[in-house]
């Protein structure tokens, strides 16, 4: 089996400038498919950028980026951006309850899956009927996830999910991202917290001001044991 034949994405060379400033530096790199792959570095490395890529949220200013062999640049945006979803760390919310911001991809969604939904992020199924406005930030983030799950997509990117959440609710989305990759979901996940990548991650690209330094299984990098 061939390399575009395992991997979700592919980078190649890219290159992303902003205001005359170098955030992605030649970054070559290859996400799995089907498993849950960590982006890891320092504050500013170009981690988020990374994500906004794979779903062309940024286009790289020289450099290709392929999805399943395919150039996204080839593909159509608004489909790419369905089957990749990418949940933001600052929730972002569309409608008006939790039951119809769940429903903003599919309006057909039943109650019941509703309510799976919501359980599977970590929130009872009574939260259906909540006012978004009244969320706090770690509910809204996890109502994000719980809509982003309703439209099943073939591709997660996660951006610090869990960063805003106590334990318990942190622990729920862990086991939501180990259930999606044994399900043959791809997720790309964003976490400064070395022990959830550890228990996550499949795969590990590590960002060092733009550049991409080392890739590979998490055991395998050694900027994982150390820090939090």
């Amino acid at each position: 089996m061939n390399e575009a034949e395992v991997a979700a994405f592919q980078l190649c060379e890219v290159i992303l400038t902003r205001g005359g400033t170098r955030i992605l530096d030649r970054v070559t790199a290859v996400v799995p498919a089907g498993r849950c792959t960590a982006v890891v570095g320092a504050s500013g490395a170009g981690k988020s950028t990374l994500l906004r890529l794979l779903n062309r949220l940024d286009d790289p200013t020289r450099g290709t980026v392929r999805y399943r062999g395919t150039p996204l640049d080839q593909l159509d945006v608004l489909a790419l951006r369905r089957a990749v979803q990418l949940v933001a760390q600052q929730p972002v919310l569309l409608a008006d309850t939790v039951a119809d911001e769940l429903r903003v991809g599919r309006p057909d969604l039943p109650a019941h899956e509703v309510a799976a939904l919501l359980e599977l992020v970590g929130l009872p199924a009574g939260f259906a009927g909540r006012d978004t406005a009244s969320l706090s930030g770690g509910e809204a983030q996890r109502v994000c996830l719980a809509r982003a799950l309703a439209l099943a997509p073939q591709v997660l990117l996660l951006d610090e999910p869990t960063a805003a959440l106590d334990p318990a609710s942190a622990a729920a989305i862990e086991r939501a991202i180990h259930d999606l990759t044994a399900r043959g979901c791809t997720v790309v996940l964003v976490s400064h917290n070395h022990p959830q990548v550890r228990l996550l991650a499949h795969h590990v690209l590590l960002l060092d001001a733009g550049r991409l330094i080392a890739q590979g299984p998490a055991e395998q990098i050694p900027y994982l044991k150390a820090g939090r």
